[in-house]
């Protein structure tokens, strides 16, 4: 069985708050982009070993036992006694990059091994079992437009579609520690919450829809301030760092022609029309 795990992007996003536990309370809109990894799993006969994992595509830091996908299987089979599978992780999201690929492999693989396994639990209970293994994993079961909020757990879904428009997404070559990024935040209550200012027309979201966290990551990465400023001199409508960064979209007419620009030696650049 083999599913297709896709990115999102932020489209702003709000520090709030301080929380008294030291997290952040934030808002922000989750979108589901077409950039995508590929997840199968096929039986296994392993012996003592109930997984085994090939990756592929980009490479992933750390050892298996830490991989998403593993701790997703290893939940589910904690509860259900899942049989011995084989799992083909082939990465295209970089990771690192406000995109939630890992978060989104997590997610797919709850949901597949639910469809292959039969085990009927609903997409409720399967949201619960996703954000034990991070904040924005459960967005990816139902993988609508979502405005959440708290720590980026709590979500209501959201009228909103850009079918239609062209997405260019932009990831230098360039780490952004997340703990950095938080570390140089005020936050403050925005003035207009981010759900008024998606039922605005695009074109206005340059105006109004900020992600707080340009305000900290850019003085410290100039580099992706530029990546941001070439996309508008492109002719974006919008365009905005993804969630901590240290990616950039915009968002294009669908019958622009992209002119080709240099992004930077080692940039990911992905080019998709948004059909939902």
């Amino acid at each position: 069985m083999i599913t297709f795990p896709n990115a999102k992007i932020n489209l702003g996003l709000n520090i709030v708050e301080k929380r008294p536990d030291g997290y952040h309370n934030l808002e922000t809109i989750f979108y589901p982009i077409p950039l995508q990894d590929a997840l199968e799993i096929t039986p296994w006969e392993g012996g003592e070993r109930k997984y085994k994992l090939a990756q592929s595509g980009i490479q992933i830091a750390g050892d298996d036992e830490n991989n998403l996908v593993i701790k997703a299987y290893k939940l589910l089979d904690s509860l259900y006694n899942l049989p011995p599978i084989e799992i083909n992780l082939l990465k295209h999201i970089p990771s690192g990059a406000g995109l939630g690929g890992g978060s989104a492999d997590a997610a797919f693989m709850l949901c597949m091994l639910n469809q292959h396994f039969q085990l009927n639990i609903p997409n409720n209970q399967l949201e619960v079992y996703a954000a034990q293994l991070g904040a924005d994993c459960a967005f990816f079961v139902e993988n609508k437009p979502t405005f959440a909020e708290g720590i980026g757990n709590i979500f209501s879904p959201i009228e909103l579609s850009l079918k239609g428009y062209k997405l260019l997404l932009v990831k230098p070559d360039i780490f952004v520690s997340t703990r950095d990024a938080f570390a140089q935040i005020k936050p403050k209550r925005p003035t207009i919450s981010l759900k008024e200012v998606a039922k605005m027309p695009v074109e206005a979201w340059k105006t109004y829809m900020v992600n707080d966290f340009e305000e900290s990551v850019f003085p410290q990465f100039p580099a992706i301030a530029d990546i941001k400023a070439k996309l508008y001199d492109m002719g974006a409508i919008y365009a905005s760092m993804s969630g901590s960064g240290s990616s950039v979209f915009a968002l294009f007419k669908g019958d622009a022609t992209l002119p080709k620009v240099d992004f930077g030696e080692g940039a990911f650049v992905f080019e998709a029309m948004i059909n939902w």
